[in-house]
């Protein structure tokens, strides 16, 4: 090589990444599909840690959106989850029922349930959904339809309140064909106007005023027939409130043995419903 080549290489400033290389390059192991999900395995696809993790950027977001989500869903509530895609012929919005599985909404007042104050909504530890508590919502026309629900978060109101607040949740598998959305379309009850799905944002139906809500509704959450709404969504979210009957000692122990059937329970102590209900401290929904 001339001289003055070997003089210009050597003098030669080495040449710098674009700014958008450097943020692919030091961002591609955070992007490694595998390594995320190998990382979530390991700390047992905490919730906390991957909302975290899904607020980073907008890549990270939308791998958590169509990846981390359902795997955390699978993991926590295999049974659950199985079911509700029926081997892989419906679709699920899965960060909705990540968001469901584990986030109690809280709730304020609508127009059939009053409340003197709201209560916050705040992330579960554990909780457990079951089939059998979802047929006891379900009218006697309905009971084909495939509904988990959760049982109920409580909420001590304290002060002069009687009894404590009870918020539930669930989810239909293959809502758009369940007879309990054909009963709300041909019953042509109107969706709500105030109340909106806590879960997915979709609008919601009052099953209080489609009169959809049987007796064994409240037997199950262990409230009275008058005392308890719910909502259902478009897309088969449930909500709901109600109040709880102060249970004496004797009750509080007794197991419901018939209660196991397609339940998922994750990580929790018993509660006073025979499943599982440990809480975390309250913290706001992004």
């Amino acid at each position: 090589m001339p001289e003055p080549c070997r003089k210009m290489s050597a003098n030669q400033r080495p040449r710098l990444d674009s700014p958008s290389e450097l943020s692919e390059s030091s961002h591609s192991g955070i992007l490694n599909e595998r390594v995320l999900v190998l990382v979530f395995q390991s700390i047992k696809w905490d919730i906390h840690a991957l909302c975290r993790t899904a607020s980073v950027s907008r890549k990270l977001r939308a791998v958590a959106k169509r990846l981390l989500w359902r795997e955390a869903c699978v993991y926590r509530a295999p049974q659950m989850t199985a079911a509700l895609i029926n081997g892989g012929r419906i679709s699920v919005d899965w960060h909705a029922l990540a968001k469901l599985l584990f986030f109690c909404c809280g709730c304020e007042s609508t127009r059939h349930f009053q409340l003197s104050q709201p209560a916050p909504g705040h992330f579960l530890k554990a909780s457990r959904f079951s089939k059998t508590s979802g047929r006891s919502f379900l009218t006697r026309k309905c009971r084909g339809d495939l509904l988990f629900v959760s049982d109920p978060c409580e909420h001590p109101m304290g002060g002069d309140v009687e009894y404590d607040l009870g918020i539930y949740r669930g989810i239909f598998g293959g809502f758009m064909r369940s007879r309990t959305r054909a009963c709300l379309v041909a019953r042509q009850v109107e969706l709500e106007e105030k109340v909106r799905c806590p879960y997915c944002g979709a609008r919601v139906w009052s099953m209080t005023t489609a009169r959809l809500i049987p007796k064994s509704a409240a037997k199950r959450l262990g409230s009275q027939d008058d005392r308890l709404e719910y909502f259902v969504c478009v897309n088969g979210h449930l909500h709901g409130t109600c109040w709880l009957i102060p249970l004496s000692s004797d009750e509080a122990n007794t197991d419901n043995d018939d209660d196991m059937d397609g339940d998922d329970d994750a990580d929790g102590t018993p509660s006073r419903y025979g499943g599982v209900n440990g809480f975390g401290s309250p913290e706001s929904s992004n």
